[in-house]
């Protein structure tokens, strides 16, 4: 059994499929059909249930599934464990849309100054696959809005920032010298989709405060959030991270008063991997960058 057979099944297992796994593995099919054939020849059964196009885990796939992410990340950070001098190596990180663009490029910037032998690979994603990705050690940290269902992750908060309401210049809420959040409740919001945790602190938010914000529009970027703002669709909530770098003067940011809508930037890895004094040196970037 070679290690390069169990790389191959992993990526076959996750994503269900040979012509994509051979893709992104940059092999051809008819290679790593016959990789996947040696290694159930050796195990003396299939590892796959092949039923027209789909394609499943037999029982003898889901275990070695679980052997086979365990044995490769023994190898993984046996490997970074001896290559350790600190200065050095690779960091993969995940993040959320809501923060990627908006936090970690001034971090990257001074860490890569430090570090300049360093090299970090960043990775854009929503928080139930960064958190299945820290859990397989396919990434070695991510950074997330809390709460996160992080089972067997290590959580560490890093800030918190309030969540700016964004309305256009024309809009009758910017003459109000203050603004409360019973003031906002008779307009509609724009929102991102379901799968941005962003969207669930804003309605939680106003839940709490017995107020449903009606979504007239969900889009999967918030700079969209802020563009159909800007064309008067509705109105939104948006973290202070991405209010700094918004320069347009088609948008007006208030504070609402009171008790402020915020949210909760954390960092999660995984304890159970080998920590690089290069990754604690990136933790340890990642809690001053704020």
């Amino acid at each position: 059994m070679e290690f390069d057979q169990l790389r191959y099944f992993l990526r076959i297992a996750e994503l269900a499929n040979f012509t994509r796994a051979a893709e992104e593995l940059g092999i051809s099919q008819p290679a790593l059909s016959r990789s996947i054939q040696r290694l159930e020849e050796e195990l003396g059964q299939p590892v796959f249930e092949r039923q027209g196009r789909s394609l499943s885990l037999t029982d003898a796939g889901t275990l070695l599934q679980g052997r086979a992410q365990q044995i490769l990340s023994l190898i993984e950070d046996t490997k970074a464990e001896i290559c350790d001098d600190g200065q050095s190596g690779r960091i993969r990180v995940g993040a959320i849309p809501t923060i990627a663009p908006y936090f970690l490029p001034e971090v990257l910037r001074q860490f890569s100054k430090e570090f300049p032998k360093a090299t970090i690979i960043v990775q854009e994603n929503t928080t139930d696959n960064l958190l299945k990705s820290c859990t397989q050690g396919e990434i070695d940290l991510a950074i997330l809005a809390l709460p996160v269902p992080a089972k067997y992750l290590e959580v560490q908060e890093l800030f918190k920032e309030e969540l700016l309401l964004v309305v256009p210049p024309d809009h009758p809420l910017v003459e109000k010298e203050k603004i409360r959040l019973s003031d906002v409740e008779p307009y509609p919001f724009v929102l991102l989709d379901e799968a941005h945790c962003l969207s669930d602190n804003i309605v939680s938010f106003c839940r709490e405060r017995s107020f449903q914000p009606v979504a007239v529009e969900r889009t999967s970027q918030l700079a969209m959030v802020q563009e159909l703002v800007s064309l008067s669709h509705g109105v939104s909530m948006i973290p202070e991270m991405a209010r700094k770098l918004d320069q347009c003067d088609r948008r007006v940011y208030r504070s609402i008063v009171g008790r402020k809508p915020t949210r909760t930037i954390a960092v999660v890895w995984n304890p159970y991997r080998f920590q690089s004094r290069l990754l604690n040196a990136f933790r340890e970037r990642l809690r001053s960058g704020h």
